[in-house]
């Protein structure tokens, strides 16, 4: 299923535990140090993030006493690139995929954009470990605390219900054995203290204006859409869509490799039209909710939705921000990707497939 940009789901996950009332123990009671005495230290470990408002200065603790367990991930894990163990299947994690697509059509798309931005800086500074910088953390930190503050509490819960519908209840225990329990155990605090100062200070999200592509190019790519679904709705029919096949990393791709491609991603995302990318949620919203539980097949009808609304996306983005995803993608998929899942469907379904969708691509791109 395309992504809206992979910020979304990570920020909904985090979201859900910060509105959480039955994840979290009690938080014990701590001395609060001045402001002032947070930015010193931030300062001296090498940044000085300047954070206006409460979510940006309780951002700037949660990232102080929490940065030494950060450190102890190991960030180029295979485990953060595979489906969790466990007895739920694709379509029970799409399930759990549309109410974060949910909470992020809910996201001030301004906040969401700043958000994707920021994470998009960390990427690039990170170092060969997949280790981020405590001025990036913090900042990434404040971004997500804003854009979950902008999204109402309940939308926010239904995501957390269901990831943890899904997720195995071996998993926090397996993780925890990975680090040092002291410094997981002062993260959890400050976290529990960041999600209240997040729940007490909701942002009203802006007014989102019309559409930056025009109207008559917006009636074309939908049109188009039509011819697209004409042509590849069969070969879309004979795709496996319950296998975990789609939820195992790309052979061969590190995960530095793969964090790299995720950033161009992210950089054509925070370049997208905000009421169509709204617009894309909830088609693929609707067409989940229509999902045929045992393929795992769109109805007809929101096929063409999603078609025409991720063409309506990639129009209003520039072109090089496009290639540059498709590039980076390119690279860290071997040939073998492709020659797999080719093999996996009628030959001639599948060419007819991409002679329609490269008709497609010509009256996005005009």
């Amino acid at each position: 299923m395309p992504k809206r940009s992979s910020i979304a789901v990570a920020c909904a996950v985090a979201g859900g535990l910060i509105f959480s009332q039955r994840a979290f123990v009690p938080a014990p009671k701590v001395s609060r140090a001045p402001i002032s005495a947070i930015a010193g230290s931030v300062a001296a470990l090498g940044a000085a993030p300047a954070f206006a408002d409460e979510i940006g200065e309780a951002a700037q603790k949660l990232s102080l006493k929490s940065y030494p367990f950060l450190k102890e991930i190991d960030w180029n894990s295979y485990i953060f690139g595979i489906k969790p163990p466990g007895d739920a299947g694709p379509i029970a994690w799409l399930k759990a995929i549309d109410k974060a697509i949910l909470m992020g059509a809910e996201m001030d798309s301004q906040l969401l954009k700043q958000a994707v931005l920021v994470h998009s800086n960390a990427i690039k500074n990170a170092d060969a470990n997949g280790m981020i910088s405590l001025a990036d953390y913090a900042s990434i930190n404040a971004a997500i605390g804003r854009i979950v503050a902008s999204c109402p509490e309940s939308v926010v819960m239904d995501v957390y219900n269901a990831f943890d519908a899904v997720l195995p209840k071996t998993i926090a225990p397996y993780l925890m054995s990975r680090v040092k329990a002291a410094d997981a155990k002062a993260s959890y605090d400050a976290f529990l203290e960041f999600k209240d100062v997040v729940k007490t200070h909701p942002i009203q999200p802006g007014a989102v204006g019309e559409p930056s592509v025009n109207a008559e190019k917006l009636s074309r790519i939908g049109d188009a859409a039509l011819t697209l679904t004409d042509g590849s709705y069969k070969f879309m029919k004979e795709v496996d869509w319950t296998s975990d096949l789609f939820l195992k990393p790309l052979p061969g791709a590190t995960a530095q490799k793969a964090l790299k491609a995720v950033d161009k991603a992210l950089m054509m995302g925070a370049t997208m039209d905000p009421k169509l990318l709204k617009e894309a949620a909830m088609a693929h919203h609707k067409a989940i909710g229509g999902i045929d539980a045992s393929t795992g097949v769109l109805k007809e009808a929101d096929y063409t939705a999603i078609n025409s609304a991720i063409g309506k996306l990639i129009a209003s983005v520039p072109q090089s921000r496009t290639i540059d995803v498709f590039n980076s993608f390119k690279e860290i998929t071997v040939p073998e990707v492709s020659n797999n899942l080719f093999a996996s469907v009628n030959a001639a379904d599948a060419v007819s497939a991409y002679s329609a969708f490269w008709q497609f691509k010509d009256v996005v791109a005009r």
